[in-house]
C-alpha cells in the first residue's frame, strides 16, 4: 500500500501513525508550521489551503494505490486566513483542486476512502438507522457532507475503483474524552428526555479504516460503538470513574448552549454498526464504558 491522506486531523492522524513511515506518500496540513513538524518525523507533508493546486501533491498522488480524505466540506485554511468565516460553505475542496488528478493521473489506484458522519441521517425520534435509511440531512454541515459524498461516489465510478464512506459517530479518544472536560469544567450534563447519542472511539476509526483499507474494500458503512446512550450518562459514569462529582443536571430548554451545540441535540436516533461488524470488523471499545476506562487518567 501507497497511501497519501488528504487531511492529517484527529481521525486520520490515529490511522496513519499505525502505518509504517514507507507506506505514507504524503498528507496535507493546513499551516507550515504543521508541515515543518510533521517532516521532522519523517512524515512528508503538503499544506493544502483548499484552493491551490499543488504539483508535488499531483505527482505523489501519481503513485498512490490508496487515498483518504479526511477534509470537511468548505475552507481548510486556518481561520484568520479564511474569508467569509470558518463554517462559509464551498463544497468539497479536495474534489474541487484535485477531482481530475484523482480521475485521470492516478494509475496505481485502488481504494478511497471518505470519513463523513451519521449526521447525514437527520432526525429519527430516537429511532434505530442502518446504512439503507435514507439520507435527510437537517444542518447545513450534514447537506454538505451529503453533496461530497455524492461527489465521491460519482468520482470512484468514474475511476472504477471502490470507495469506503466511513459516517463517523461522536469521535473520542485521548485528549479529547469526558474526563478532559471535567477536568476543564465543561461538562455538562444536558437533560433532554429521550435524547441519544452514539459515539466512536478514534482507536476504531483507526482500525475500521485499517481493514477496509487494506480488503479494499468499498461501500457505506456506520463506524459506531453498540450502545446509543444519553449524553448526561457518560458525563456521569466518567465522573464515577474518576472519584468527583458530576456537574449538576441542567435542562436542556434552560441551557446556555451556542447555536452549534444547540443543533447537534436535534438529530436524535440511534446508528447501527452491523454492516462494518459483518465486514470482519471487532471493536476494541463497543460501548463508552469499555473506553472510558482505559482513558482514565493515572
Amino acid at each position: 500500500m501507497k497511501l497519501f491522506v488528504f487531511g492529517y486531523g484527529y481521525s486520520a492522524s490515529h490511522y496513519v501513525d499505525r502505518l509504517p513511515p514507507s507506506r505514507v506518500l504524503g498528507v496535507t496540513v493546513r499551516s507550515v508550521e504543521k508541515a515543518e513538524s510533521l517532516a521532522k518525523g519523517r512524515l512528508s507533508a503538503f499544506v493544502f489551503d483548499g484552493e491551490s493546486f499543488d504539483p508535488d501533491v499531483a505527482n505523489a498522488l501519481g503513485e498512490a494505490t490508496h487515498i483518504l480524505v479526511s477534509v470537511p466540506p468548505g475552507h481548510t485554511a486556518p481561520p484568520e486566513a479564511q474569508v467569509g468565516g470558518a463554517n462559509a460553505p464551498e463544497g468539497d475542496p479536495v474534489l474541487k483542486v484535485y477531482g481530475e488528478t484523482i480521475a485521470e493521473q492516478c494509475p496505481e489506484l485502488r481504494w478511497i476512502g471518505y470519513l463523513s458522519t451519521v449526521g447525514v441521517y437527520g432526525d429519527h425520534g430516537g429511532g434505530w438507522v442502518d446504512e439503507e435509511t435514507p439520507v435527510d440531512p437537517r444542518s447545513e454541515r450534514s447537506k454538505s457532507r451529503v453533496t461530497a459524498e455524492r461527489g465521491w461516489l460519482t468520482l470512484a465510478e468514474r475511476r472504477g475503483v471502490p470507495l469506503a464512506i466511513l459516517r463517523l459517530s461522536g469521535i473520542y479518544g485521548p485528549g479529547r474524552n469526558q474526563f478532559e472536560s471535567l477536568k476543564s469544567g465543561k461538562a455538562k450534563r444536558l437533560i433532554k428526555p429521550g435524547q441519544v447519542f452514539n459515539r466512536i472511539h478514534v482507536d476504531d476509526i483507526a482500525g475500521s479504516l485499517e481493514l477496509l483499507a487494506e480488503r479494499t474494500v468499498g461501500g457505506i458503512f456506520n463506524v459506531t460503538d453498540d450502545e446509543p446512550a444519553p449524553p448526561q450518562d457518560v458525563v456521569t459514569y466518567a465522573a464515577e470513574l474518576a472519584g468527583v462529582e458530576p456537574p449538576p443536571e441542567v435542562n436542556f430548554e434552560q441551557a446556555d448552549l451556542s447555536s452549534m451545540a444547540r443543533s447537534f441535540y436535534g438529530d436524535n436516533k440511534r446508528v447501527s454498526n452491523a454492516k462494518i461488524k459483518a465486514a470482519g470488523y471487532e471493536f476494541r471499545y463497543p460501548t463508552y464504558r469499555e473506553a472510558l476506562a482505559a482513558l482514565k487518567p493515572g
